[in-house]
Order: structure tokens, then C-alpha cells, then sequence
């Protein structure tokens, strides 16, 4: 098959794209606000919809948007779905993988979708994977398109977001999850506490003494004493609200990568893109990793898993 469709379903976003087998390049790209926990909510409502075909039908909405920007039929090709898709609010259920596993053999759990009348794609959906505690969706999926070296050493491959991925893998095999809820308690401590008074948004990165600043007090402080300043800061006037705002970042986001300063990884690998990927470059380099730092764009690496998993099925 020269091309798939390539679809990564959030939680609160979809994503789908042409892309093609061979290079695993993207052709053409569509966009939703319309997430997993968005779907499940409208088809509850349904009540008598089929689930899978109520589901289907969200994608083949977006295939049609998809054939609108290339001027083609997409008919026929294969749909392969990373994400919340597999979850208990998603399209079809799945059991989550174990580990410790082998990345480079894609022996991650799959559900298949056959082609039907109405829907000429046959969908597959990939599965997350667990640990004794731990747990991830969709992150998987681009942990096995990663450069991934093989060696005895402990590689951490990061995944940074809302809820944040640290993987360790030796030997190929997928040895430890750990999730940090680094980018929620950000949202929920800059816009739902105290502190939101002293803080004011800032997407232009231009007060990196702020940020690294936090990130220094997240080391040699407590977190629950630390994130307090952004408050103090703002109301003794040493810094203005911007400033807070890459403070606090800092002190998360140091609170989150601090504890690697005492592991003995061969590399630290940032699987991202953008602010995220900056940013945790930097935090990761103010911790004194810059040597074994990494960097992995998280859109190609989800292309070339998804390829990889699709060969299977070819």
C-alpha cells in the first residue's frame, strides 16, 4: 500500500493525515477539536448508535475533508489509529500491553476494524501499555518510531504534555513508565489557585532567567514551599506577572526532570516539538544533561510507528 491514513485521537483533539508508507512523509493534514471524550459524550447521547459506527463515522467525516485538499479518492486505504481510540471512552476497548516488551518488534495490542459497505477502510487501532502502576496511550505508538540505540545502557526517551511520559528502555526492552502530571497542575495552579492573580500568560519565550530561575528553586526547595513565591514574588515586586508565569513553568518542569541528575543514562531523549521541546531542552540542560541530550520530533516518530505497525498487516 503506497499510502495510510495516519490518525492520532486525543482526548480533546483528532488528527488524521495522508501519509506515505514508503517515505513517511505527511501529504495533506485535518484538524479537529472534536477528541475521544467529546465522541463518547455524543454517543451516549445516541443511546441506539453503534458505537463503531458511530465512531467511524467522526473519521469519515474527515477523510471527506482530507479528499477535499488532494482532489482524490482516499477510498480503500488503511486507518490506523493511535491515542485514547483504544480506551474505555473510545472506539473499541483494548487491553493494555505489559512490560517489559520489545519496541522494535511493535508487540503492542491491536483491534482490526474490517471494511464494511459503508466504510471502505479497514481501521487499526493500537493499543497503550502498562506497568504494575503506570499507564499510557498513544505515546507508545511513537516510542516505536524513535531512534532508539541498542545497548546495554538505560536510554529515558521523555514525552512531554499535559501528562508526561518518562520510558527507559535497555536492550530494546521497555523496562519502566513513569507519568508526571507536570502540564495539568501547571494549568490548574496558573488559572484555578491563589496564584493566578500573580501570573499572566506568555507564549514568547523572553524571560528565560524566570524559567531557569524556577527550575533552580525546584532543585534546592520544596515544591509545595517553592510554587508559594510566585505569589510573593508578584506581591513584594520582584517580578511581574509574565516573569511568574515562566517562573512557575521552571519549578514544574525542574520538579518533573530533577531526579535524572542521579540516574546514569546513556541519553536523555525529548520526544516533541515546538515550546515543549525547548523548553525541556533547556531545563534538562540547566541540570547539568547536555551532553546526553536528545531530540526527536514526535509527529514523524507517530508516522513511522504507525508505518511500522502497518507492515504487519500487509
Amino acid at each position: 500500500m503506497k499510502y495510510f491514513l495516519s490518525c492520532d485521537w486525543g482526548t480533546t483533539s483528532f488528527r488524521l493525515r495522508l501519509a506515505d508508507t514508503a517515505t513517511r512523509q505527511m501529504l495533506a493534514e485535518a484538524k479537529s477539536a472534536q477528541g475521544i471524550a467529546a465522541t463518547y459524550a455524543l454517543w451516549k447521547e445516541q443511546h441506539s448508535t453503534d458505537r463503531i459506527l458511530f465512531y467511524s463515522d467522526v473519521i469519515l467525516q474527515q477523510i471527506k475533508l482530507l479528499e477535499e485538499k488532494v482532489g482524490y479518492s482516499l477510498d480503500n486505504l488503511p486507518v490506523i489509529i493511535s491515542g485514547m481510540a483504544s480506551s474505555s471512552i473510545g472506539m473499541l476497548e483494548l487491553p493494555y500491553k505489559s512490560i517489559p516488551f520489545n519496541v522494535n518488534n511493535a508487540e503492542l495490542e491491536t483491534g482490526i476494524i474490517p471494511v464494511t459497505e459503508k466504510c471502505r477502510h479497514q481501521m487499526i487501532i493500537i493499543s497503550g501499555v502498562c506497568s504494575a502502576n503506570d499507564v499510557m496511550r498513544g505515546e507508545e505508538t511513537i516510542l516505536a518510531g524513535c531512534n532508539i540505540e541498542n545497548t546495554n545502557d538505560e536510554q529515558l526517551f521523555i514525552f512531554p504534555g499535559t501528562h508526561s511520559k518518562h520510558v527507559v528502555i535497555q536492550n530494546d526492552i521497555v523496562r519502566e513508565i513513569k507519568t508526571y502530571m507536570t502540564g495539568e497542575v501547571f494549568d490548574l495552579l496558573s488559572t484555578k489557585s491563589i496564584l493566578t492573580a500573580s501570573v499572566e500568560a506568555d507564549k514568547i519565550m523572553n524571560n528565560n532567567e524566570s524559567f531557569i530561575k524556577g527550575i533552580c528553586e525546584a532543585v534546592s526547595t520544596s515544591l509545595l514551599n517553592s510554587i508559594f513565591h510566585v505569589r510573593t514574588n508578584q506581591l513584594l515586586g520582584a517580578s511581574d506577572k509574565k516573569e511568574n508565569y515562566h517562573y512557575l513553568s521552571g519549578m514544574l518542569i525542574g520538579e518533573e526532570l530533577k531526579d535524572i541528575q542521579n540516574k546514569n543514562y546513556v541519553s536523555v531523549t525529548v520526544v516533541s516539538s515546538g515550546t515543549l521541546l525547548t523548553l525541556y531542552t533547556e531545563a534538562l540542560s540547566v541540570l547539568g544533561l547536555k551532553d546526553i541530550i536528545k531530540q526527536q520530533d514526535a509527529d514523524e516518530a507517530l508516522i513511522k510507528g504507525q508505518a511500522l505497525i502497518l507492515n504487519d498487516y500487509q
